[in-house]
């Protein structure tokens, strides 16, 4: 199985947040060989306005599954409407879809109106039972938006997922879950998290400065970037980075 994952379009109706999503994804429909799905993990909108997820919804528009979730600056009710096309209902948005024979879980880990993530207690209950009731031998992966481990970085490791512990917990008892997936630091990274791969994907929007590369956090210039993770028989996870010039 081959996946894209792309996250933190911050798509906020100017040009240039516009121009990077869409030569993201102008590129991922041009591929020799299509993926087989591309998940989007989170901060779709940069203000969460319903013309924001509008225009996400064309600029995602693909011959292949787009699997999105929340960030920290998406609205759940103007996600719903604009970019799902459902009731603008405020709970928290969890879908999973079989791809290529992998259950791929997108939850919703945001909090509204702050930047840090947790998994709360509906959506624990709800990644627990989607996987209990998985057929046996299904390989999963679990994405959502705010990292659960410390990445070195004050600026991601202020809004990192709360109460990691408790979805170690659940994968402990769910040993089917091959990586976790997430977005949110604007920086490319691996890391573990509960014996899993813990892959973090690179922004569309701009790229994050670590602490030894200088003092401006935010490096505007760097093109968007991206990820390819190949998920093999053997249930091992492989990925690949790249930007798109």
């Amino acid at each position: 199985m081959l996946l894209a994952q792309i996250s933190d379009l911050h798509l906020d109706g100017t040009e240039r947040a516009t121009r990077r999503a869409v030569r993201v994804m102008d590129h991922l429909r041009a591929l020799p060989r299509p993926v087989d799905a591309v998940l989007v993990t989170g901060d779709i909108a940069d203000h969460g306005a319903e013309a924001e997820y509008e225009e996400a919804a064309r600029i995602l528009t693909a011959p292949f599954p787009v699997l999105p979730c929340p960030g920290n600056h998406d609205v759940r009710p103007a996600y719903r409407k604009a970019l799902l096309g459902e009731a603008p209902e405020a709970g928290p948005v969890n879908r999973v879809h079989h791809i290529a024979g992998v259950a791929i879980l997108m939850c919703d880990s945001t909090i509204p109106g702050r930047d840090e993530g947790r998994l709360d207690e509906r959506t624990l209950a709800w990644i627990d039972s989607t996987l209990a009731g998985l057929p046996e031998g299904q390989r999963a992966l679990i994405a959502f938006h705010q990292p659960p481990v410390e990445l070195h970085h004050p600026l991601p490791d202020s809004g990192m997922l709360e109460r990691p512990g408790d979805l170690a917990a659940l994968l402990d008892a769910h040993p089917r879950v091959a990586a976790v997936l997430t977005g949110h630091a604007h920086t490319a990274a691996a890391s573990v998290f509960a014996g899993r791969p813990l892959i973090v994907g690179p922004a569309i929007t701009w790229t994050l400065r670590m602490p030894w590369e200088g003092d401006r956090p935010a490096d505007r210039e760097q093109p968007p970037g991206l990820a390819f993770h190949i998920l093999g028989d053997d249930g091992r996870l492989t990925t690949h980075y790249r930007v798109v010039i």
